[in-house]
């Protein structure tokens, strides 16, 4: 088992915040939208920096749509934030009109996510957007992990020409990606290698894998270990690659498991070469208000539930 370790934990969001800053001193077209959360999606160090170039559009998320899409057409990069279900759910029918229909280079910042919202509740909790943007026609849906990876995450979406929607959260987790690691939209990171079995995951869940892998790996088995980061397009060839060696999957993610990454993965097995698949994911139901780690464990997205999918795949392979 290669050994993955981390010396702190750190919440994803400020990997957000951090990397925008950076980016408004490189580049004079990023600016930055929020609808009356710049603190909770770390903006505002952004809005101090550059105050000519950040909009604080108050409780009107889907203004805030349009406002991005109309400053694309002076050439701007528009960084449009708010937490995940309002800017998923609420302003749906603005993002598929005037960003994904009209192809616009709106970036969509999605913080506070899944359930580890914790005690904002079930009106909080993303759990359905991974589905949503992933349907709209020319959309990057992207997913990060920790620290590391959403800084790198953000400055690649800069570059990236078109519609993102760049998923994150609220609590500290394990920051164990490389800090000067290239992120490439499309293309998994095939964090160990394996013969028994293909463990896939995204978002928080990674490190939760990495756990479920020791494990497993304790016990003899061979673990293949990978990152998805994006969603959409997904790295078909990594994952076939992967799963006809090994003839088992496990996929994992802080979603529903309708629509999910989870969901995207089965579709291609069934395409292109089926084999048995275990989801850890939220089983078609709404969250909770909680402490992120109790939910976490409640609702089965935990290096438990992991550890468990895993077993009842290999059975399923044997």
């Amino acid at each position: 088992m290669k050994t993955f370790t981390y010396t702190e934990k750190k919440d994803t969001r400020s990997g957000f915040g951090d990397a925008l800053l950076k980016l408004g001193y490189e580049n004079p077209h990023i600016v930055a939208l929020t609808a009356d959360v710049a603190g909770s999606v770390k903006m505002t160090a952004f809005a101090k920096a550059f105050p000519e170039r950040f909009f604080d559009v108050g409780i009107q998320e889907a203004n805030m749509i349009g406002m991005a899409a109309g400053l694309t057409l002076e050439g701007k990069i528009p960084f449009a934030s708010t937490f995940a279900e309002f800017a998923s759910g609420r302003v749906y029918d603005q993002i598929r009109q005037s960003v994904a229909y009209s192809e616009k280079n709106v970036k969509i910042a999605a913080s506070h996510s899944g359930l580890t919202v914790g005690e904002d509740g079930a009106t909080h909790q993303a759990l359905e957007d991974l589905g949503l943007m992933k349907m709209l026609p020319g959309m990057t849906v992207i997913n990060t992990c920790d620290y590391n990876q959403t800084y790198a995450a953000t400055f690649a979406i800069a570059r990236h020409k078109g519609p993102v929607y760049l998923r994150f959260g609220r609590p500290k987790v394990p920051n164990f990606t490389p800090a000067n690691q290239i992120f490439e939209i499309g293309k998994a990171w095939l964090m160990q290698e394996g013969t028994d079995l293909t463990i896939v995951a995204t978002g928080h869940l990674v490190w939760e894998a990495v756990e479920a892998t020791e494990r497993l790996e304790r016990e003899g088995i061979s673990v293949e270990l990978i990152n998805i980061h994006t969603i959409k397009p997904l790295d078909e060839e990594a994952i076939l690659k992967s799963v006809r060696k090994t003839g088992a999957i496990v996929t994992a993610e802080e979603h529903n498991f309708l629509g999910g990454l989870g969901e995207s993965i089965a579709g291609l097995l069934a395409r292109e070469y089926p084999v048995p698949q275990a989801f850890v994911a939220v089983n078609d139901t709404f969250g909770e208000s909680g402490k992120d780690f109790e939910l976490m464990k409640k609702y089965g997205l935990d290096d438990e539930a992991i550890y468990q999918a895993a077993k009842k795949v290999l059975e399923r392979k044997s």
